[in-house]
C-alpha cells in the first residue's frame, strides 16, 4: 500500500505541474493522444454529462457517479472503465483547496485493444457470458496498472518521447486492463461479434439520429437480436432503456444549444420535441431548473464547469 500511495503521490504532482492555472476546475486535454486531466478544488454539485468510451484513473479524492439506477464510487484505490458511451450524474465527493480531487483519463482506443485481443490466446471458459453485460464498472486498481499509468504521465516531462513512445505504453495500460478485473467486459467490447459490440452499434445509431422518432425494432435488427434480448442487453450496457436513452442525448444537446441561445422552444424543437411544453417537463425534471432559468444561470456563471469523470 505504501507503493502504490507514493505512485499515486507522485503522479499528482506532474499533473499539478501540468495543469495551466485558467483550467484547474476544468477538464484539460494533454499532449499525449486520448489523455486528459482534471483538477477540482471542491466537492459537492452534480453535473450530468454523457460518458464517453474510456479508462478512469482517480489519483487524489473521491467521486460518485449514478448511471441509470447504478451508483457507483471510485477513488485513487479502483479504477472506473467504461466501454460505450452512457449518460450519468457525477458529483465529486472528496475535494479541497489543499488536496484537490485529480483525475486522469484515457479515451478507450478500440483499435488497440482489438489488437492485442488478437495476440492474446482466447480464455479456456465460454467465449461469452450467458447473460447480459454492463457496459461500465469499478474495479480495484492494481499495482500493474499504476506502473504503466505512470509511464504513460511520465511522457508529459518529455513530449519529444511522445510520438515514439506513446503508443507502446497506451498499450501497456490497456494490456494491463484486460488483466485486471475489467477484463471481461473489454474483451467483449474488444470483439466485433460479442453481443456488447452489437449493443454500441446500435448506441451508435441513436447518438446519430437522437432528434429521430425511435424505431426499437430497427435497433434490435443492427445489433441483430430479438426485441426482448435488445432491451435487456441495452439496459445492462448502459443502465437506461433505449427510450430513456435517447431522451437524455436530446436533453443534453438541448442544454448546450441553450449556452448559446435562450430560446427554449427552438432548442427544443432542434433535438427532435414536437411539444415545447414536455420538453420544458422534462428538462426541469433531468438539471432541475426550467429551460430558461437554467440558460440564465449558466451564462451568469462566471465559467464553465464541464464534467469529466
Amino acid at each position: 500500500m505504501t507503493f502504490m500511495q507514493d505512485t499515486l503521490n507522485r503522479m499528482c504532482r506532474r499533473v499539478e505541474r501540468h495543469i495551466p492555472g485558467p483550467y484547474r476546475d476544468m477538464p484539460a486535454d494533454m499532449p499525449v493522444p486520448r489523455l486528459r486531466v482534471h483538477m477540482a478544488c471542491e466537492a459537492g454539485g452534480t453535473i450530468s454529462s454523457r460518458y464517453e468510451p474510456m479508462i478512469c484513473l482517480v489519483l487524489r479524492g473521491a467521486k460518485q457517479v449514478t448511471i441509470g439506477n447504478r451508483v457507483l464510487r471510485y477513488d485513487a484505490a479502483t479504477c472506473f472503465v467504461t466501454s460505450v458511451e452512457v449518460a450519468a450524474v457525477g458529483c465529486v465527493t472528496e475535494a479541497s483547496r489543499e488536496r484537490p480531487y485529480i483525475v486522469t483519463t484515457l479515451a478507450l482506443n478500440r483499435e488497440v485493444l482489438a489488437e492485442l485481443l488478437a495476440e492474446l490466446p482466447r480464455s479456456s471458459g465460454p467465449s461469452e457470458p450467458a447473460g447480459p453485460l454492463a457496459g461500465f464498472g469499478v474495479a480495484p486498481v492494481t499495482r500493474e496498472i499504476l506502473d504503466a499509468w505512470e509511464q504513460l504521465l511520465a511522457l508529459l516531462d518529455s513530449p519529444a518521447d511522445i510520438p515514439i513512445l506513446g503508443p507502446a505504453r497506451e498499450r501497456e495500460v490497456l494490456y494491463r486492463l484486460l488483466q485486471s478485473g475489467h477484463g471481461g467486459m473489454l474483451r467483449q467490447i474488444g470483439r466485433e461479434d460479442s453481443r456488447l459490440s452489437r449493443t454500441r452499434r446500435a448506441i451508435e445509431c441513436i447518438r446519430r439520429n437522437f432528434d429521430q422518432p425511435l424505431r426499437t425494432e430497427a435497433l434490435a435488427e443492427i445489433a441483430g437480436m430479438s426485441v426482448p434480448s435488445f432491451h435487456r442487453h441495452f439496459k445492462a450496457a448502459t443502465g437506461m432503456s433505449p427510450l430513456q436513452y435517447q431522451k437524455s442525448l436530446r436533453l443534453q444537446t438541448a442544454r448546450r444549444l441553450l449556452t448559446a441561445s435562450p430560446d427554449a422552444a427552438r432548442a427544443a424543437f432542434a433535438v427532435g420535441y414536437e411539444s415545447a411544453s414536455q420538453f420544458s417537463r422534462e428538462y426541469a425534471r433531468q438539471f432541475g431548473s426550467p429551460p430558461t432559468r437554467d440558460a440564465a444561470r449558466m451564462r451568469e456563471a462566471t465559467s464553465e464547469r464541464f464534467d469529466l469523470t
